[in-house]
């Protein structure tokens, strides 16, 4: 069994967490300066402050006419369940699941919702449902990336512009990472502490003209609580897609959010972040091709996530070991190289298959990961030796 040498040199920054994610390059606590710390929330200068994240996500985004953007509480998923809680109901529904969040998603609303007419297309991890089969004369609840499976939607070509439902798509860790057809979807969803680096506690809801509509001309049957409310007197709340949100934010974490802004700026917006996340995943994806003892999860290389990386152990020798060893492999690999400072928080979600899980958005360097390769080589050969010699 062959041993390699400790490698030399280290990633400057070895955070590579799918969430929450490493801070963009650059940041520092000067960009926290002018936060509007101990001030009203709803007083014309803070909830000014919040009408310009929503503003510049508008303008960033490049969102089409007439759909409005809210801050909302508990992060992504407090921004899905406002979004399945207050939309569903008013026609049968597909709900796409491939990976540990999009099945949450199917718990909520076959068992907390308890609606009936639902039909769950499922696939295991590694792969999508099939598109075909999706009926877009119901509603169809979807993520566009998979961040615990590291599979994701190729594009927005499977959603027909002559829908009859509506669309709601969890789409955090694909947002200024992914190009994304905004007029596929009427109901999106993300977080700052992914592709940003932002951070948590804090979600934003994108809404369609065709998902305002449904708003107003729905109720559904159940009560809504407060948090989720997003009507008044059978309106549109307006005022919550003009920064007075629903609860309490922080205006610390706004800030943040728009130094996270500014920096996208720099890097030459959406296109710039993107590129940037391709770039990492390629990264990967050249070592992935030359290493025998490592493939990715995802199967289908269109499918694979360029930012939450998800790879399984292939060698044909670990393979041999019992199903135990097989599995304490990866997560006992993650151990070592956070010990040795080489990488923070790359084992696979707790219910996805044992493997790593290695986050290549836009504010991680290209450096970094290219440093981190030969880590993950050494670890893998001593994880693999150690087990062995207990077998």
């Amino acid at each position: 069994m062959s041993v390699l040498q400790k490698p030399a040199l280290r990633p400057k920054n070895p955070r590579f967490s799918s969430g929450p994610c490493t801070k963009h390059p650059g940041w520092s606590l000067d960009g926290l300066k002018g936060a509007l710390l101990g001030r009203y929330h709803r007083q014309p200068e803070t909830k000014a402050r919040l009408e310009l994240a929503i503003d510049r996500t508008r303008e960033l985004l490049a969102l089409p006419a007439g759909y409005r953007v809210a801050i909302v509480p508990a992060s992504d998923t407090g921004a899905v369940e406002m979004a399945l809680w207050s939309l569903l109901g008013a026609r049968g529904v597909d709900v796409l699941a491939w990976e540990a969040f999009s099945r949450d998603w199917v718990t909520d609303i076959t068992e907390q919702l308890k609606l009936t007419d639902v039909r769950p297309l499922l696939a295991p991890y590694g792969d999508l449902p099939d598109l075909s089969e999706v009926d877009f004369d119901r509603d169809v609840v979807f993520a566009w990336n998979g961040t615990t499976s590291g599979v994701r939607v190729p594009n927005g070509d499977f959603i027909p512009s002559g829908r009859k439902g509506l669309t709601i798509c969890d789409a955090t860790s694909a947002v200024f990472a992914q190009e994304i057809d905004w007029q596929k979807l009427d109901a999106a969803t993300f977080s700052w502490q992914k592709v940003l680096g932002g951070e948590a506690q804090h979600g934003m809801l994108i809404l369609s003209p065709r998902a305002v509509e449904r708003l107003e001309s729905y109720r559904p049957a159940w009560p809504l609580p407060k948090l989720f409310r997003m009507t008044r007197d059978g309106k549109l709340n307006a005022a919550l897609f003009e920064g007075a949100t629903i609860n309490t934010p922080s205006m610390l974490c706004v800030q943040d959010y728009l130094d996270a802004l500014d920096w996208v700026e720099r890097v030459g917006g959406v296109a710039g972040t993107i590129a940037r996340s391709n770039t990492n995943a390629s990264v990967i994806a050249y070592w992935v091709g030359r290493t025998a003892w490592v493939d990715f999860l995802a199967r289908v290389p269109e499918t694979r996530s360029n930012t939450s990386v998800c790879l399984k152990i292939v060698d044909p020798e670990v393979a041999a070991l019992s199903p135990q060893m097989r599995d304490a492999l990866p997560a006992r690999m993650a151990a070592l190289l956070d010990v040795e400072n080489a990488a923070k928080d790359i084992a696979s979600y707790r219910d996805a298959p044992a493997g790593l899980r290695i986050w290549t958005g836009a504010t991680v360097e290209r450096s970094d990961l290219e440093a981190l390769l030969p880590w993950l080589d050494w670890a893998f050969a001593e994880v693999k030796q150690s087990l062995a010699k207990a077998a």
